[in-house]
């Protein structure tokens, strides 16, 4: 079984702890390679050469930047369809969606390259005559990224493109669960001639890796996707660094009564559980007017029955693996909480017994919006219905959440649509569509306990990774005192 190293310096090295860990493949639960159990040494190291590489990477002209991203797009583009079954193989959703993620990280890598002749700030008047005032973007210094494992190429290519581009260098921490994405990424930035040290990889656990380097004082800046409760542990530990935060959702669907019931349903389909519902943006909850409710049921029970479970290899295969052995009993324990409730299970709601972590698409129905499975993200292809009313209480159910993420609503009344758009506190609102499928050039984020308010891709994802500095030129040959001192 091959070793792997961690990136330091433009070198693949052993971890100072000398230990390993094993990546597995979540069809069948066989390993596909070793990683580096790194530590704080590592970090140091990582850190280290990260900060010698940053002044030259910094003086290096954005359009120069931009083009270096250029070449990693064109790279991604001649090794998508490798790179697409390699993450297939080793986080297990169906391969067209692989595909897809690989076409995510190509797309933001050509958006930003583009950004290397703008980086946009803006000129401003001077309340004083003779003089000018503008602003520019800087980049921070040394950022650490730490990426979740259910988009392992996309979502270190959202942070990394800004990230570079705006002139920072980085040290990558990705998840264990993927860390032969990471590297086989990480890999084609080094092809495209990224300088060494400009980008490192370092493996390892969480607690052992992650947590040093959140805490480390020569880290200036920290991009995070992953869990709540990992954010507030950052935000509490990070000390003064500039840090993004993306953490999760519980995302409604709408489907009112005017709505076209066969789209909702492709819409929900797709949403609740495509990446087997491992994404932040999954639709796990669908708030059903009460009119259409029974109709919609059947006919997304038909579907739902009709979706082909197995590895994402497979041709026609609709639902892949859970990542690992605790997703499956995560997603177990929270079945059976569900009939605690008093939720009424329809289908699913069982592992498939064999190789692999395999879970049956789940459905609940009779659902009531203060239920814990309603409330809390569970990260696996379970879906609950909620049954209201009318518009007012279907806003309602889908605001009653500490998330904010992503939301959509299924209708023919426009002015529905509008009032959705506005009342819905989320940072995304679809409208007959579903809550999956962001374009890189519009903002990603969320409200609420999905995160601090950073947005990634389009041009405020260069927000995340640029300090703005004000520039005043005085030209008048005097001394002016602003505020009207004399």
């Amino acid at each position: 079984m091959p070793v792997y190293g961690n990136l330091i310096g433009g070198k693949w090295l052993k971890s100072a702890s000398g230990k390993t860990f094993e990546s597995l493949d979540p069809s069948t639960g066989r390993p596909i390679g070793s990683f580096q159990a790194s530590t704080v040494r590592d970090i140091d190291k990582a850190v280290a050469a990260a900060r010698k590489a940053f002044p030259g990477w910094k003086a290096t002209p954005p359009p120069e930047r931009g083009q270096a991203l250029y070449r990693i797009a064109g790279l991604l583009r001649k090794e998508k369809e490798r790179l697409a079954r390699l993450e297939t193989r080793e986080m297990g959703k169906a391969l067209n969606e692989a595909r897809g993620d690989v076409q995510e990280a190509i797309d933001i890598a050509e958006y930003m390259a583009a950004e290397g002749r703008r980086l946009l700030g803006h000129t401003t008047p001077s309340e004083l005559p003779d003089r000018f005032c503008a602003t520019v973007r800087q980049p921070v210094g040394v950022f650490g990224m730490i990426t979740p494992w259910n988009f392992p190429i996309a979502i270190p290519a959202w942070k990394m493109m800004p990230c570079l581009l705006a002139g920072n260098t980085v040290v990558f921490k990705p998840s264990s669960d993927t860390p032969l994405c990471a590297i086989e990424f990480v890999k084609v930035l080094m092809k495209a001639g990224i300088p060494p040290g400009v980008v490192n990889l370092v493996t390892g656990s969480g607690r052992d890796a992650g947590g040093p380097l959140v805490r480390h004082r020569a880290v200036d800046g920290i991009s995070f996707t992953g869990s709540r409760d990992t954010g507030v542990w950052i935000t509490k530990n990070a000390g003064l660094k500039k840090v993004g935060l993306e953490l999760g959702g519980k995302n409604p669907i709408i489907v009112m009564d005017d709505a076209d019931l066969d789209l909702a349903v492709d819409g929900v389909l797709w949403g609740g559980y495509a990446t087997t519902g491992q994404r932040c943006t999954a639709c796990s909850r669908v708030i059903v007017h009460e009119k259409v409710k029974d109709r919609f049921q059947k006919k997304l029970l038909a579907r739902i029955r009709k979706l082909r479970l197995g590895s994402g290899m497979k041709p026609g295969v609709d639902v892949g693996p859970l990542v690992n052995e605790a997703a499956v009993k995560k997603t177990e324990s929270y079945v059976e909480l569900g009939k605690k409730e008093g939720a009424r299970l329809c289908c699913g709601g069982k592992r498939v017994p064999g190789k692999g972590y395999f879970f049956q698409p789940t459905l609940f129905t009779d659902c009531r919006p203060g239920m814990r499975i309603c409330q809390e993200e569970i990260f696996g292809p379970v879906v609950s219905l909620i049954p209201v009313r009318g518009f007012r209480q279907a806003v309602d159910a889908a605001n009653n959440t500490d998330y904010g993420l992503s939301s959509a609503i299924y209708t023919s009344d426009m002015g529905n649509a509008f009032r959705a758009i506005g009342m819905l506190e989320t940072g995304i609102t679809y409208v007959n569509s579903s809550t999956i499928g962001a374009e890189v050039h519009l903002p990603f984020g969320g409200t609420k306990a999905t995160g601090n308010g950073t947005r990634e891709a389009g041009i405020e994802g260069l927000n995340e990774f640029t300090e703005t500095k004000a520039v005043y030129i005085d030209y008048s040959g005097r001394l002016q005192k602003a505020q009207k001192i004399k």
